[in-house]
């Protein structure tokens, strides 16, 4: 285990003897998390710091988390740093042990519709929601919440065909977010198995009623785009479940409806960001022009056309494996 996350895991051990007043953590930044801070890759915009440490507070007041650690996003960063590496902008912070980490993290994608194009980039995300089936990201605040594994199929691997299982951890959000469990919308590794045919299995769990199972080829997409849910490396996705297990914490996720909003009158009307005290990351912000923010009672209505639009599909039935 990385060394990092070891003090991660005596962190959480002792977060829960922690005494009243060392839990409470001071509204002023400490100085070795302030050297976090900043708009470079691996450090956190300001904004984004001082609403999830105000989230986390409130949740701990409350008692709906006992992790020491909290979680939080920055979807305005890219996906590639200028290194060529993912960019980092999913956060880690564990206060109590003095510790932040930094990784990179997918966004939604959106979609493309007659009606509405609201899809997004592979570098910047422009398109934000809160709408069912727009599989697009919606900044606001969560609490994670329980995990489920699903089976995806087999896929090879050392030569031999291995069940694909994928934890998924659900989030509760509130406001805005209040629909998270209806959108479907957690955090999971990011790989997806690409189906391309099935053979007979009869003695696996997984096999259906004629005996077959479903083949395909892994694909990872770390750091690239999503159906709207948050998304981790395989490592980092370990790491980030292992964490919360058992003990819920708070995730913020930026921008919020009101901040796009803000920054896209900003840009209309040629104001200065720093000037009307908002914030963009500023190699995106250049990329995508206008940063657009789609309310689920506009984008609603055009998705669920558009569904009723879609002729009925026979089920999808694989070829067998050669």
């Amino acid at each position: 285990m990385p060394r990092v996350w070891t003090h991660l895991a005596i962190a959480i051990a002792l977060g829960f003897a922690a005494p009243a007043a060392e839990a409470q953590q001071s509204t002023k930044i400490p100085a070795w998390l302030q050297k976090h801070v900043g708009t470079k890759d691996g450090q956190i915009a300001p904004v984004v710091l001082q609403r999830a440490r105000a989230l986390y507070e409130r949740k701990r007041r409350q008692g709906k988390v006992r992790n020491p650690c909290y979680l939080a996003m920055d979807a305005t960063r890219p996906s590639t740093s200028r290194s060529g590496k993912p960019g980092r902008r999913f956060y880690v912070i564990c206060e109590q042990r003095k510790m932040f980490r930094a990784v990179s993290s997918g966004y939604g994608n959106g979609r493309k519709l007659r009606r509405a194009n609201f899809s997004n980039g592979r570098q910047c995300a422009r398109n934000f929601s809160n709408a069912e089936g727009s599989k697009l990201t919606a900044g606001g605040t969560y609490v994670t919440a329980e995990t489920r594994t699903s089976f995806k199929g087999y896929y090879r691997r050392a030569g031999k065909r291995t069940p694909f299982q994928r934890t998924f951890l659900l989030f509760n959000g509130e406001g805005e977010t209040s629909n998270a469990r209806e959108r479907a919308i957690g955090g999971h590794q990011a790989v997806y198995l690409k189906w391309q045919c099935r053979f007979k299995n009869p003695k696996s769990p997984h096999a259906d009623k004629d005996g077959f199972v479903p083949y395909g080829k892994l694909v990872n997409y770390t750091g690239g785009r999503s159906n709207g849910c948050t998304t981790w490396s395989p490592s980092v996705s370990r790491d980030i479940l292992s964490l919360v297990k058992g003990k819920p914490t708070s995730l913020y996720i930026y921008p919020e409806g009101r901040d796009i909003n803000a920054v896209a009158n900003a840009v209309r009307t040629g104001k200065s960001l720093s000037t009307a005290g908002l914030y963009w990351n500023a190699a995106c912000l250049k990329s995508i022009g206008t940063p657009k923010f789609w309310p689920k009672r506009q984008l609603q209505p055009i998705i669920n056309e558009w569904r009723r639009s879609l002729p009925k599909q026979k089920p999808l039935v694989l070829p067998i494996c050669k």
